[in-house]
């Protein structure tokens, strides 16, 4: 994601925020004042945001100081001048308690804020790194404004200030949000990485005039939201300046696609990524030992498949444990020049490429201009996302910031970088929820009745969706089980280290998302005149809204169309069947399904689940004189515990 999320509480203010974020993560020497530290890490200095700094008698764009963040955010959310309020109470002749009491902003709290992390897709901070002044200036006004926007969006559908008791009343704050805001320029690798810093205050004023606190649970609910309005916004501007268009690109097989710029080289981007290779590589180990943990018995902990779940709490551990610390920080003009050499250097892209990005993304742009044509068919959307969230959320359970997310997704998806109407990724949610989706809430407080938090799951019973039950697998002969304590080790394959191993995982959901969409909306529009009679329109939207990776030419030899796919690609769609459904045609009526590409569908759908069921059936097939099964953890994809063996263990470093 784009956006990251963490909680900021009063000594956090002063043990990390006040001596290195507000300096560019460098290092602020003590007794050096703040304006002075930025000067010498080269970073511009704080500027204040949000419709909330009128009551508190600031400005937009104004200059943040250490006096007011230690007030508001380290001293339990007291008022940014509350020094030179009590200074003046005092002299008024006020006792010192109500002199106080007057520079607070009603009771004092713990959580005193919420750090947002905005960050542009790689291509664009690659765009401003190696560009002239002018497309620099262009795309850090474009950063902002997609950081305004969001908090404003934040502050008029997100933001909740709880009151009552056990916090049964809910308003927004109706004049709106603080933040303070903090630009950085490189990663902790030293490579480019344009990101701000948005710290924001969780006081905020109620109707009546009393000071409350916003509630960091409904932020937090919202990141994937926030972060997926951010990537849209920022994508949207910096294309509409610069002449650029996005693509998808398939990062990760089976996951879901990333907007990125068109024309930048994905070597540029991998140069980039040090860091996270360095994550993968310690990823890797990781899930060697948590598929072969055993306890004192020699039984396996887990089960040997990797979750989705079990992989993501991996990886932030894998993200701790390889965190370098961090460098001085170097003026901006010195980082621009350095990163430019460093990618002629070490990127294996020509120079003449490097020195030329911006001609290179408009002319790719161009070409995906003309050839895919922005086109949003709201009907269709609303059965993509209802699809897509209704297979990716256990149980097919969800609410509507669900929706809301994959909305955005699917909008930045089909329009490539363009501008969109305010209001349409409402709309699309609207009409997922009117047409495809069953409420089936049962609130049993004030909370569940709002219409955020009401539960939602598609109107389409299970049935309707390609499945079939997947047929007994065959032994596997080549399968072992881990070796227990003073076991010889597990035959590897050779020259494999450990870190090498192949895991099994889960199959992701996103593959079997899209075939799911793919195959209700053909059920639909067969059934429903609303659709039908928008030829163009759903040809366009397909097109639109299918990655680049999945729009392959027809093989020149037709009759070798149909052989089987090679060893290995056991991610890989069904083409053939794909093609049915999202090849551009004219005729609408030519898009129907045939038995036959209905029965490929099929297939494609639930090839995931299939290897999901055999490499379970491996691990419960034991010998032959084992009595019973082996104990298994009830949450039986537990993410790797540190004491497990492994060349990670120690005290894991701050940030």
């Amino acid at each position: 994601m784009t956006v990251d999320i963490k909680i900021v509480r009063a000594g956090q203010m002063y043990r990390y925020y006040l001596r290195e974020t507000v300096v560019g993560d460098g290092r602020r020497l003590a007794r050096t004042p703040l304006r002075a530290a930025q000067e010498q890490a080269g970073v511009p200095v704080g500027r204040w945001m949000g419709r909330g700094l009128a009551v508190l008698g600031l400005a937009p764009g104004e200059e943040v100081t250490e006096a007011q963040l230690r007030n508001l955010f380290g001293e339990r959310g007291r008022h940014p001048y509350a020094d030179r309020i009590e200074a003046e109470r005092l002299a008024a002749g006020d006792s010192a308690k109500k002199a106080f009491e007057a520079g607070a902003l009603g009771r004092r709290v713990t959580v005193t804020g919420v750090d947002f992390v905005f960050r542009p897709q790689p291509t664009i901070y690659l765009l401003w790194a190696f560009g002239d002044d002018e497309t620099r200036r262009v795309i850090e006004a474009a950063h902002e404004r997609a950081i305004e926007r969001v908090l404003e969006w934040i502050e008029d559908e997100v933001a909740v200030i709880r009151y009552g008791k056990d916090g049964i009343y809910r308003v927004r704050p109706p004049g709106g949000l603080v933040a303070a805001r903090f630009r950085h320029y490189e990663a902790r690798s030293g490579r480019p990485l344009l990101h701000d810093h948005v710290l924001l205050s969780v006081k905020g004023q109620r109707l009546d005039g009393k000071w409350g606190s916003i509630h960091t649970t409904a932020l937090h609910e919202n990141t994937v939201a926030t972060s997926a309005l951010y990537s849209e916004l920022v994508a949207a501007e910096v294309c509409e300046a610069l002449g650029l268009a996005t693509e998808p690109r398939i990062v990760t097989p089976g996951r879901r696609p990333v907007m990125e710029i068109a024309g930048v080289s994905h070597e540029l981007i991998r140069w980039t990524s040090r860091r996270s290779d360095q994550i993968a590589a310690c990823l890797a180990e990781l899930e060697h030992e948590y598929v072969t943990a055993v306890d004192d018995d020699g039984e396996p902990r887990f089960l040997p498949v990797v979750s989705e779940r079990a992989r993501a709490k991996m990886n932030q551990i894998a993200a701790r444990k390889t965190r370098p610390p961090k460098q001085k920080t170097q003026p901006l003009a010195q980082l621009r020049a350095w990163w430019k050499v460093s990618a002629i250097l070490t990127s294996k892209v020509a120079a003449d490429v490097i020195n030329s990005l911006l001609e290179h993304a408009r002319a790719a742009a161009a070409a995906v201009r003309a050839r895919v044509a922005a086109v949003v068919d709201v009907a269709l959307a609303a059965i993509d996302v209802t699809a897509t969230v209704f297979v990716m959320n256990d149980g097919g359970r969800f609410h509507r910031r669900h929706l809301l997310a994959e909305a955005r997704r699917h909008l930045a998806l089909v329009l490539r970088g363009r501008r969109r109407d305010p209001g349409l990724d409402d709309q699309i949610v609207a009409a997922a929820i009117s047409t495809h989706c069953l409420d089936i809430s049962e609130p049993k407080t004030i909370r569940g009745l709002e219409p955020g938090y009401r539960h939602y799951t598609a109107r389409w019973a299970l049935s309707d969706l390609p499945s079939r039950r997947p047929p007994a697998p065959a032994p596997d002969l080549g399968w072992q089980r881990p070796a227990g304590p003073g076991e010889p080790p597990a035959h590897r394959p050779p020259g494999q280290d450990a870190g090498e191993w192949t895991i099994p995982r889960i199959p992701l959901r996103y593959e079997r998302a899209v075939l799911a969409g793919a195959v209700v909306r053909e059920k639909l529009r067969t059934t429903t005149s609303a659709v039908r009679g928008r030829a163009y329109d759903v040809v366009a939207h397909q097109q639109a809204a299918m990655p680049e990776q999945l729009l392959v030419p027809e093989p020149a030899d037709p009759e070798h169309d149909d052989q089987e796919q090679e060893p290995g690609r056991h991610g890989a769609m069904d083409l053939k069947a794909l093609r049915a459904l999202w090849e551009p045609r004219t005729d609408v009526d030519a898009l129907d399904l045939t038995a036959e590409r209905l029965r490929h569908l099929q297939d494609a759908f639930t090839e995931a689940a299939d290897r999901a069921h055999t490499t379970m059936n491996r691990y419960t097939r034991r010998n032959d004189d084992t009595e019973t099964p082996p104990p298994v953890r009830p949450d039986d994809q537990q993410a790797h515990r540190p004491r497990q063996p492994g060349p990670h263990h120690g005290r894991e470093a701050d940030r």
